[in-house]
């Protein structure tokens, strides 16, 4: 004997039956998995003193300003922090071509690039950048050779 065909009602409560099934059975997953997820999780207030202090790490480098890392080059002590804002001290577009090519290791046309300029724009931001440098250095830098006399 021949099945009867399916009407499309019936065709219609048999994939909404299957759809409730499949959402019913992820929902249980889901569930699941948070559960387990909260049984491993530990909130910061219940953790140990000990264990809080394996959470993160203090830079002491520029702690201690009397300790302050210098470099003594041409009779000028030339300190982090001066350098530092010397840096600051460029414009904008001229820090960001100097800090990429020497910090971020990029060439000249992966700045271009980066900054949508031309190669020969970041050349000359560069290269301008030490003379500008090199002044706020010397304005701002200070004098060994007054110490020794």
């Amino acid at each position: 004997m021949n099945e009867p065909i399916r009407t499309q009602w019936e065709i219609r409560c048999a994939f909404n039956g299957f759809c409730k099934q499949a959402l019913k059975s992820e929902a249980m997953n889901a569930h699941r998995d948070t559960k387990r997820q909260q049984s491993r999780e530990i909130t910061f207030s219940d953790l140990s003193p000990q264990e809080e202090n394996q959470l993160y790490t203090y830079d002491k480098y520029f702690a201690d300003d009397e300790a302050e890392q210098s470099f003594f080059i041409a009779g000028k002590e030339i300190t982090a922090k001066l350098l530092a804002e010397a840096l600051r001290s460029l414009p904008e577009e001229k820090r960001e071509a100097v800090l990429l090519y020497y910090f971020f290791d990029m060439n000249e046309s992966e700045i271009a690039k980066l900054c949508k300029i031309s190669r020969s724009a970041v050349q000359y931001r560069r290269t301008s950048s030490f003379e500008l440098l090199k002044r706020y250095l010397e304005e701002h830098a200070y004098d060994c050779t007054d110490w020794e006399q």
